[in-house]
């Protein structure tokens, strides 16, 4: 195996080849690119399902297929190895033939989000290079084509506009067109160059605000991660998983559909995610594994008791926050899973006790996974049971952000490990080391110069069985600095304590005084990030707008 990329892309920090040679000596890395892992598993499980949705399906033979052709397709285009596309589509079959075909290209996909609009995609197609952009022409809510036509009037180099379904605009090349039967596919393949340790990806930060950066995953480091999320969790070619979130996002290609695709289990796609459509793939595609954020799952959960949605054959939903809930309420276990685009993934599995799958992440799903819990803004280790910042590094794990030279200088530790910004606690279990996800760095309330973690708060407040979903955020205080707010979900017709009231529960329930929130407020749903986080930035701006405007009555009462 080659240690170092044929060719250096500008901006992209690559791993040290010396790295790069001990993971793959200990079996780690392995001398393959994306393509070549889908290759070999579509030979092995050629008659196997590849793709399910409701009314159709496609084998590995079929998809192997139909992503050649569409490769060969986009370098008869102009497109060239090494070039980007920015991938605006939904959760359908035809959208992993597009990233299948353009891992077999050579070409690199810019993940971003149908729900993407100028601010993100101007900026992303100009500050990543990209040539060409990827839609579909049959959405009913947003005219795409009309869309990328203005991008390309903003963006130098977006020439071209490749629609993937329904029927192509003017000027677009239709997928379709691309799929269909062509000479000289195999003579065109041959010619790409083949590099494990290339850009297979670029990958954007979850984070809540701004415009996300860019995150550079290599061929070889990513079908790793990929291949340990499937080993770790014990999935096998006969599982169907369902994981209705962006394709795009890397926590399903990561640990999702492209953990399947490489193994030789079926992808479930749809690209609605309203209660229809749930119900609809259960009922009807019988998916094995579901990974889904808490408001799919309290959604389903409803319906799952009423007997409108058969998940007889699910062996497990992971989620980042609903395990307890999952195994308790609709009779499948549930599995925690912590996952960041910049690398190291945990989770929970079969074997882990009840304590450790409902209140910790699991574990790192790779044996080289190096993790460190730090005190904040340090490199000093704080003790096991004790919250700190979680750093790591390891093969999957970045070795800096994609042409951010500023931002790469404080985000890694003198000796390499990435600064996740995470607040994590080390726990052991019968000598195994596990993660408790204990909040963001930034996420917390400056009371009066106390830092408030809000995870800790919500988790006390969620004891209450008035509520079935809280934020916490900090609202502006002339004499504090912030007090805490308290933003709440509960069913309708259910009384939410007072503050008083739920001081005197989190009294009971040991939670410092200083930590009660201060003010209640009634929200009919949390608002959500694009990929279905939860988003504090708007309940921080409601709560300062209502302060301010209370101030200002109180003044011109005055």
């Amino acid at each position: 195996m080659k240690y170092e990329p044929n060719e250096r892309l500008a901006g992209v920090v690559y791993p040290d080849p010396a790295d790069v040679q001990s993971w793959h000596e200990a079996g780690a890395l392995r001398d393959e690119t994306l393509a070549e892992g889908f290759r070999s598993a579509a030979r092995k499980h050629a008659t196997r399902d590849a793709i399910l949705w409701v009314g159709g399906k496609m084998t590995y033979a079929q998809l192997d297929e139909a992503s050649d052709r569409v490769a060969a397709g986009l370098l008869d285009l102009g497109l060239a190895p090494l070039d980007r596309v920015i991938f605006q589509l939904s959760n359908t079959p035809e959208t992993l033939i597009a990233y299948i075909a353009c891992w077999k290209a050579g070409i690199i996909p810019i993940c971003t989000l149908s729900a993407h609009r100028e601010m993100e995609i101007g900026y992303l197609a100009k500050f990543g290079g990209a040539k060409a952009h990827f839609i579909e022409s049959d959405t009913p809510k947003f005219d795409f084509h009309a869309f990328a036509q203005k991008m390309q009037g903003e963006v130098e180099n977006l020439r071209l506009i490749i629609s993937t379904r329904g029927t192509a605009g003017k000027g677009a090349v239709d997928l379709a067109d691309l799929q269909a039967k062509r000479e000289g596919v195999a003579e065109a393949l041959a010619k790409v160059p083949r590099d494990p340790m290339q850009v297979g990806a670029f990958q954007l930060s979850g984070g809540t605000t701004g415009v996300p950066k860019i995150i550079p995953r290599l061929n070889s480091e990513y079908a790793y991660n990929m291949r340990s999320v499937f080993a770790f969790k014990g999935w096998s070619s006969e599982d169907r998983i369902f994981v209705p979130m962006p394709f795009a996002h890397n926590l399903n290609m990561g640990c999702g559909w492209g953990s399947m695709i490489l193994s030789g289990g079926a992808v479930i796609a749809t690209p609605q995610v309203d209660p229809a459509s749930i119900r609809a793939v259960h009922n009807t595609l019988r998916p094995t594994v579901m990974g889904a954020a808490k408001p799919i799952v309290m959604r389903m959960k409803s319906e799952v008791l009423e007997g409108q949605i058969d998940i007889s054959s699910l062996k497990e939903i992971f989620s980042t926050d609903a395990a307890e809930t999952v195994t308790k309420t609709m009779g499948v276990p549930g599995h925690q899973i912590f996952g960041m685009t910049e690398g190291t993934c945990m989770f929970t599995r079969e074997g882990d006790s009840e304590a450790i799958r409902y209140n910790t992440c699991g574990q790192p799903i790779s044996e080289f996974d190096e993790v460190r819990i730090l005190k904040p803004g340090t490199e000093t280790d704080v003790p096991d049971g004790e919250i700190g910042e979680m750093v790591t590094r390891g093969p999957y794990t970045i070795r800096g952000y994609y042409n951010a030279e500023e931002r790469n200088a404080e985000a890694f530790t003198s000796d390499g490990f990435y600064r996740s910004g995470d607040l994590m606690r080390r726990i052991r279990e019968d000598g195994k080391a596990y993660y408790s996800f204990e909040g963001r760095i930034k996420d917390v309330v400056d009371r009066a110069n106390e830092k408030v973690n809000c995870e800790e708060v919500e988790r006390a407040v969620m004891a209450h069985p008035a509520f079935t979903d809280v934020a916490v955020v900090g609202m502006p205080c002339p004499t504090h600095g912030e007090r805490i707010c308290l933003f709440a979900v509960a069913p309708e017709g259910t009384a939410l304590p007072s503050v008083k009231e739920l001081g005197a529960f989190l009294k009971d329930a040991g939670l410092a005084i200083f930590k009660w929130p201060e003010r209640i407020e009634r929200i009919d749903a949390l608002p959500l990030t694009k990929v279905g986080k939860l988003d504090k930035a708007p309940l921080r701006t409601l709560i300062a707008e209502m302060v301010h405007r209370e101030a200002a009555g109180e003044t011109m009462a005055e």
